[in-house]
């Protein structure tokens, strides 16, 4: 009874610990515990169950390492379109975020263009590139003494 009390805690504990790393690397451990909980209600000995907590621990962690990393792989595609932000553009087409409208000529190249505050520019304002959402650029208007 009492190493089933152990195993359920070692399986609290490791989860527990889980959840706040959220990295995935205490959660082969806890199934370790669940399969040395398991033998331990079926009344096999301590030492048993101890060889089982580890040798599932690590067959899970060996199978499923893999998986890990393909699921937490988080690969960011560099890109030269985030040399914009802080640049000035210039108004195309007038920008209105209520009717979705709007554009803008940076580095050569028109943009679809949202105002980062909502109130609409006007075609031939200058604008600087506040930040990129997928293919819209975010614009705000420049203040005249700035220019």
């Amino acid at each position: 009874m009492f190493d089933t009390i152990l195993w359920i805690a070692v399986l609290i504990i490791m989860v527990i610990v889980e959840a706040t790393t959220v990295s995935l690397v205490s959660i082969w451990f806890a199934g370790g515990a669940l399969i040395a909980m398991i033998a331990s209600l079926c009344g096999a000995g301590l030492l048993l169950q101890c060889c089982l907590f580890l040798i599932g621990s690590s067959l899970l962690l060996a199978c499923l390492w893999p998986i890990r990393n393909k699921l937490l792989r988080r690969t960011i595609q560099p890109t030269n379109a985030d040399r914009v932000i802080g640049m000035t553009a210039l108004v195309t087409e007038d920008v209105d975020n209520i009717t979705g409208a709007g554009a803008v000529q940076v580095d050569g190249k028109v943009w679809t263009a949202r105002s980062t505050d909502g109130s609409p520019l006007a075609a031939g304002e200058l604008v600087r590139v506040d930040r990129i959402e997928g293919v819209k650029l975010y614009v705000s208007r420049i203040p005249a003494e700035v220019r």
